[in-house]
């Protein structure tokens, strides 16, 4: 299907400044369509939720859609959909809740390739009760993640596998699916960090089989928050800590304190968005949302061949990874100037690179670049060939 970039562009004001973003991995540019529905829900009559006055229906309905919206975009329940502060946010408190039925005989693997967000929270509860970390290692060369690897830290003891369902750093893409059977071969859950998968590519949480699933919505357009998706049974089984008049119900029982109503309203205003992108308006919006983000990944492809090639021709760059499957992200240095040099140039120029290691330390100690990391390039769908030939241009510049 067809991707018009210069439609969607029109969506974003903040493009009108004239940057080339590429910091899109850390946080999307948002649409007017986003940031118009966190007004009109902030300036409206809303209060605690409820079906007594107008205000209370108001604010119950705002957390209902969005619950469907992230359902429809993800493949899930929307009984299982958890708002959080954040993707870490969330994830401390699935590990600390989960780690209330660990013991010294049990194991946790987690993975070089990951987020500090889904490796910390996963080692400092385990910490807590006498469980074993085990370390899935990725390779330096190809970034790749082999299901073979992983299996040699798996065992019968093994509760859970925290896994990235993409690499914020590299780009990597692992065989979540495969993941996910050899855990659930041995018994363990497994939980996936899909921040850096979902603003790429269509996601199927039923599909992948993942126990847990969470993402941010600012990734991917929205507001400032985190979701987690889970089958509701599987939410069930844990239990929270949680002040005591608060909601025993799923998915309330994980939500402490009250939601963001304004920043709901804008996710569900971010999904209805990524379902206009690129699909008919007769299908259904789960339809729509899987068109319009298969529509969004041959886009970004493309542009990153483009991108590539173009610093593959530049003396003294260095592109690190080389992973089959990926989202539009390089990492690259430049021989004899630092990552942080680099980006400030660049940003002489109005192109948006950052350089670090972005919250991947694990990943950044195991290529040798160390917490200084490198510079960080990510494609998005309003990115256009003008903005990857700017980049290449001011790295060539940077070079000489």
């Amino acid at each position: 299907m067809d991707f018009d970039v210069d439609r969607v562009r029109r969506s974003f004001p903040a493009l009108e400044e004239g940057a080339a973003h590429f910091d899109g991995p850390g946080g999307s540019q948002v649409p007017r369509q986003v940031a118009e529905a966190v007004a009109a829900t902030l300036t409206s009559a809303i209060a605690n939720r409820g079906s007594i006055t107008a205000a209370e229906r108001r604010a119950d309905q705002v957390v209902a859609e969005a619950r469907a919206a992230v359902a429809d975009l993800l493949g899930a329940d929307p009984g299982g959909v958890v708002f959080g502060r954040s993707m870490t946010q969330l994830t401390y408190d699935v590990s600390r809740a989960m780690a209330k039925e660990w013991g010294t005989d049990d194991e946790v693997v987690v993975t070089r390739l990951d987020h500090d967000a889904n490796i910390r929270p996963w080692l400092q509860a385990a910490e807590r009760v006498g469980a074993t970390v085990r370390w899935a290692d990725f390779d330096r060369e190809t970034a790749e993640l082999p299901v073979d690897a992983l299996r040699t830290v798996l065992s019968p003891r093994t509760r859970l596998v925290a896994v990235t369902g993409a690499s914020n750093l590299i780009g990597t893409r692992p065989d979540i699916e495969g993941v996910v059977a050899a855990a659930h071969d041995v018994g363990a859950l497994v939980y996936v960090d899909g921040v850096h998968l979902t603003p790429h590519a269509p996601v199927d949480v039923a599909a992948i089989g993942a126990d847990f699933f969470a993402c941010s919505p600012y990734k991917f357009f929205g507001p400032h928050l985190g979701a987690l998706v889970s089958d509701p049974r599987q939410l069930e089984a844990l239990h929270p800590d949680k002040l005591m008049p608060a909601s025993e119900a799923v998915p309330e029982r994980f939500e402490a304190g009250t939601l963001p109503y304004e920043l709901l309203a804008g996710v569900t205003a971010t999904v209805d968005f990524i379902a206009s992108l690129a699909s008919p308006d007769e299908a259904t919006r789960r339809e729509r949302v899987v068109a319009s983000m298969l529509a969004v990944e041959g886009h970004e492809n493309r542009l990153l061949g483009r991108l590539t090639s173009g610093l593959a021709a530049i003396g003294g760059v260095t592109m690190h990874g080389q992973p089959v499957r990926r989202t539009p992200t390089l990492l690259f240095s430049v021989e004899g100037v630092s990552p942080q040099e680099v980006h400030e140039y660049l940003a002489t120029r109005g192109v948006n690179a950052p350089g670090g290691s972005f919250y991947a330390l694990e990943a950044a100690r195991w290529l040798g670049l160390g917490v200084a990391g490198a510079v960080r390039a990510g494609l998005a769908p309003y990115t256009n060939e003008d903005d990857v030939d700017r980049l290449i241009e001011g790295v060539a510049a940077v070079a000489r």
